[in-house]
C-alpha cells in the first residue's frame, strides 16, 4: 500500500509540526489534532495527490469524513481494515486517506465476460477473499463504481460499467452481506487510470472500485469513545 504510507507520512509531518515545542499537548489532543487534519486534507481535495485517479470513489469518502478526535479513532479503524483488505488480496491497489479506504481491482482480479456483466469464476474467486474482511468490519458502507476502457460508444459502456457494479454488488449479497450497505454507480469510460492507447492501458481501465466509510453506527460509536 505504497500510497497509503505515503500520505500517511505526510499527515505525520504536518501534526509534527503542529506539536513542535508543545510538549505539553495530550495523547487526546494529538489524536485530535489527526483527525482534523486528515480530514482538512480529504476536503481539499487530497485525490488530486493520486493524480487525479481515483476522484469519483472519493466524492463519497469527502463526504463521509467527521473529522477531529472521532476521525481519528474512525481512521485506526480503517487502517486495520486496510491492512487485512491488502493481506488478503495483495493483488489489489488499497489506498487509506482520512476516514476511507479506496480499492481499486483491474480486469486481473475482477473480471468479466467480454462485453458481458456477469462474473468470471476467478473474478468469483477473489470477491470471496474480499468477503471475510467486508464481514468482520461490518460498520461500513461499501461504494461501488464500474470503469470501462474506450472502446465503443459512451453510452453503451456506461450502461456496461452499471451493470457490472450490480454484479459485484449482488454476489457479495449472496455471499451474506447486508444490502443496505451498498451504493453502486457506473463510470463507463470516464477516468481513465492509464491510457487509452494501448491494450495494456485499456485492460487496466476495465476495473472496479471500492469506497469503504464509516457508517452511521461507527461515527456515533466513535463520537462515544471520544467524549464528543
Amino acid at each position: 500500500m505504497k500510497t497509503y504510507k505515503i500520505y500517511a507520512l505526510a499527515l505525520l509531518l504536518v501534526v509534527s509540526t503542529l506539536f513542535t515545542g508543545c510538549k505539553s499537548a495530550s495523547n487526546t489532543q494529538k489524536g485530535a489534532a489527526y483527525g482534523a487534519v486528515g480530514g482538512a486534507l480529504l476536503g481539499a481535495g487530497i485525490g488530486a495527490l493520486a493524480g487525479g485517479k481515483n476522484s469519483a470513489a472519493w466524492g463519497a469518502a469527502i463526504g463521509a469524513a467527521v473529522g477531529g478526535g472521532t476521525g481519528a479513532i474512525i481512521g485506526n479503524k480503517m487502517d486495520k481494515q486496510a491492512r487485512a483488505i491488502d493481506e488478503a488480496l495483495p493483488s489489489a491497489d488499497v489506498e487509506r486517506v482520512g476516514e476511507a479506504i479506496h480499492i481499486t481491482l483491474k480486469e486481473d482480479a475482477i473480471r468479466f465476460a467480454t462485453n458481458k456483466s456477469s462474473l468470471t469464476p476467478q473474478a468469483q474467486a477473489n470477491l470471496d477473499k474480499l468477503i471475510p474482511v467486508f464481514k468482520e468490519y461490518n460498520e461500513t458502507n461499501i461504494n461501488i463504481y464500474g470503469f470501462t476502457d474506450n472502446v465503443g460508444k459512451a453510452d453503451y459502456n456506461l450502461a456496461l460499467s452499471e451493470r457490472r457494479a450490480e454484479e459485484v454488488k449482488k454476489y457479495l449479497i449472496s455471499k451474506g452481506l447486508a444490502p443496505g450497505r451498498f451504493i453502486t454507480k457506473g463510470m463507463g469510460m470516464e477516468q481513465p487510470i492509464a491510457s487509452n492507447d494501448t491494450k495494456e492501458g485499456q485492460s487496466q481501465n476495465r476495473r472496479v472500485e471500492f469506497a469503504i466509510t464509516a457508517n452511521e453506527k461507527m461515527i456515533q460509536e466513535a463520537k462515544k469513545e471520544a467524549g464528543n
